[in-house]
């Protein structure tokens, strides 16, 4: 039988990652995901020895790299004692089938790789639900590649083998547990609906952005909470709400999955109750890592994803820059006359531009070192109180009376003074 998961068997798994530059991607930027990868790698308890990279037009459609780099991996992999080859781009069965026998090792393609962390990470039967769905999605096409140990015999009248039996029962039993877990996960959004619809007419803030930006440490600080940080991609996998009171304004936080590049579709899928979550948003936090060099790109992606996956790019957001305190940059020589470089351009420079890009809706912080958090709080404070007033219109004047008075402390001592008589000292 199939095996329920795709989990990694083994920590600190010694492995190499493969990419390709083509006419969409340069090496600068295959460079970039690798990095990528060997973090996510990382994450998922593998230990990346080296990496190959070849260059051609496109995939090869067989072996995704060429013939000779192909037999090159498979040298090194032989003498350096790997166990696990990670391919940045999906491959297809047929790729995979191939690679492996010549590799003769596992073979895992960046979307395996993303869903086994999520395996790892799924905390709650939600979370585990959802993961399990799009496990077996990716599966299911790739089942035949699985059943390579029971040989086929030659086609014909009484001359099937017990494989093709085998993959057909396979096939009927992941078919059947889809189904299941879609319908698992019908109930799940009816009951997500159920505590939305329950937490009555507060305004709703959604912190999104990349993944390890920094948004759970962001969460933890503003609602003094626990939610779990750590830094690893995808360290928070379930969606956490809380409620946070700024001055005289209750509203509710929501932290959710952090995004990444090429996010397979069949994760977005399984995900809809999560991504809920920020569609329901009155507001959006976009939290940035501005620490990181290719910080803009991963801006884009965000995004791009808010945009068609969620439905919210046309939603309110506060760009907040985190990470500040990690911020690096070298000088440009004044000599020098090639254009600057991001790795050139000052942390102050980068306000400048973006706040007057933004008409100041944006705000530089470091979660981890607790700078400029009260700079973020008024911005949240008064983003928040546009939304309430602008649903419960009555409670405009209630605000102007609380801003002129020294003696009360909230709208609901106004409130209950305006109700009982009291005089307020004001008119």
């Amino acid at each position: 039988m199939l095996d329920d998961n795709i989990i990694l068997e083994e920590a600190n798994e010694r492995t190499v990652l493969v990419g390709l530059i083509t006419r969409d991607q340069s090496e600068s930027k295959v460079n970039e995901y690798l990095d990528e990868l060997d973090f996510l790698a990382h994450t998922a308890g593998a230990e990346p020895t080296s990496r190959f990279i070849q260059k051609l037009d496109y995939p090869n459609p067989r072996t995704y790299v060429g013939t000779g780099k192909l037999q090159e991996i498979a040298d090194y992999v032989e003498k350096n004692d790997i166990g696990l080859v990670i391919f940045d781009d999906d491959l297809s069965p047929k790729q995979v089938a191939n690679i492996e026998k010549e590799l003769k090792v596992k073979i895992l393609d960046r979307t395996s790789l993303i869903l086994d962390i999520f395996a790892k990470r799924a905390q709650t039967a939600t979370a585990r639900t959802q993961v399990e769905l799009a496990q077996y999605q990716y599966l299911l096409p790739r089942l035949t590649r699985m059943w390579t140990h029971l040989e086929r015999q030659r086609g014909g009248i009484g001359m099937r083998g017990p494989g093709e039996t085998q993959i057909e029962t396979d096939r009927r039993i992941i078919l059947d547990k889809i189904s299941r877990l879609k319908a698992e996960l019908k109930d799940i959004d009816k009951q997500k609906n159920i505590q939305r619809k329950n937490r009555g007419k507060l305004t709703r803030v959604a912190l999104v952005g990349y993944t390890n930006v920094g948004k759970s440490t962001l969460m933890n600080l503003l609602s003094k909470s626990d939610v779990f940080a750590e830094n690893k991609l995808f360290a928070t996998l379930d969606t956490t709400v809380r409620k946070v009171t700024i001055e005289n304004l209750p509203f509710l936080l929501t932290d959710t999955v952090g995004f990444i590049r090429k996010l397979p579709t069949h994760l977005v899928d399984s995900f809809k109750s999560t991504l809920d979550e920020v569609r329901d948003a009155d507001l959006l936090v976009h939290v940035v890592d501005v620490s990181h060099p290719n910080f803009e790109e991963q801006i884009a992606v965000v995004e791009k994803t808010l945009n068609d996956v969620c439905g919210a790019g046309d939603k309110p957001v506060i760009l907040v820059f985190n990470k500040i305190d990690a911020f690096t940059y070298t000088p440009k020589d004044p000599d020098d006359l090639t254009p600057a470089t991001r790795e050139n351009i000052s942390l102050d420079e980068f306000r400048r531009t973006w706040m007057a890009k933004l008409n100041n809706n944006c705000v530089f912080i470091s979660a981890k070192e607790k700078v400029n958090i009260d700079q973020l709080k008024d911005m949240l404070y008064e983003k928040a109180k546009e939304i309430h007033i602008r649903r419960f219109p009555y409670n405009d004047f209630l605000y102007q009376t609380y801003d002129d008075t020294d003696s009360l402390e909230t709208v609901d001592d106004v409130l209950n003074s305006l109700e009982s008589g009291t005089d307020t000292g004001n008119d």
